[in-house]
């Protein structure tokens, strides 16, 4: 019975602390327009110690270069990095102070085109020096074994039912892209018809006016046509 629970806590301490190093890791993607003019700035709390990487690409340059300015600073204002007229990079620094870090995309050399610029910010601890399994050991100090499943099971549900709750919301988010696929689907293929036939319109029309314009032109030179006694007519009057 003994070997059992102690089989038990050590499959939820390896529960735990795999659950932990995944908090561990912040992890941060986004899509942003950047008008001509304009400088979007972001800002992502850095613990000390910690290893922030920074990976930015222009995916779209209206009618430009695919390129813009991205500069990185501390939190006490120092230009960390300084990049000018990049059309992608990735930058990876040491945290040195704790603190707001503050990510600024220039797009103020460009008169006219807007930029499209995706990035992705990812902060971790690299080479931790603490042990997870001594930490854990301390943090059920003078628990028994049976105390210790309770506490651990708790957690373990709560991160299940998070778990659950996030998928949720991932499916939530799913139903709405696929509403919004939905619909630019619709107005596409409503906008493909209604080209097409005021093309076909378009061309009738041309073809009729050309066949008129032949026609009367052709009149005018041929003394057996009709429209050639009508325009006698007309002219002798």
């Amino acid at each position: 019975m003994y070997v059992f629970n102690f089989l038990v806590i050590v499959c939820v301490i390896l529960v735990t602390n795999l659950h932990t190093c995944l908090v561990k890791a912040l992890e941060k993607e986004m899509t942003v327009n950047i008008d001509a003019g304009k400088e979007e700035c972001f800002y992502e709390n850095v613990k000390d110690g910690q290893l922030l990487e920074v990976d930015y690409q222009v995916i779209d340059g209206g009618q430009g270069d695919l390129d813009i300015n991205f500069r990185l600073y501390a939190p006490t204002g120092r230009t960390i990095v300084a990049d000018y007229k990049k059309a992608d990079n990735t930058h990876r620094i040491v945290a040195v102070e704790a603190g707001d870090y503050r990510m600024c995309w220039d797009n103020k050399f460009s008169t006219f085109s807007s930029k499209t610029v995706f990035f992705e910010i990812l902060a971790d601890y690299e080479g931790q020096a603490s042990d997870p399994w001594n930490d854990a050991l301390e943090n059920y100090e003078g628990l028994s074994p049976e105390e210790v499943y309770d506490v651990e099971a708790q957690s373990i549900e709560e991160i299940i039912l998070r778990v659950r709750s996030n998928l949720k919301k991932v499916q939530h988010l799913q139903e709405q892209t696929r509403a919004f696929e939905a619909r630019d689907r619709n107005v596409a293929e409503s906008n493909y018809v209604r080209v097409n036939v005021w093309s076909v319109i378009q061309i009738i029309v041309m073809l009729v006016v050309g066949f008129i314009q032949v026609v009367m032109v052709k009149s005018l030179f041929d003394d057996k046509s009709c429209l050639h006694q009508i325009w006698k007519k007309v002219y002798s009057s």
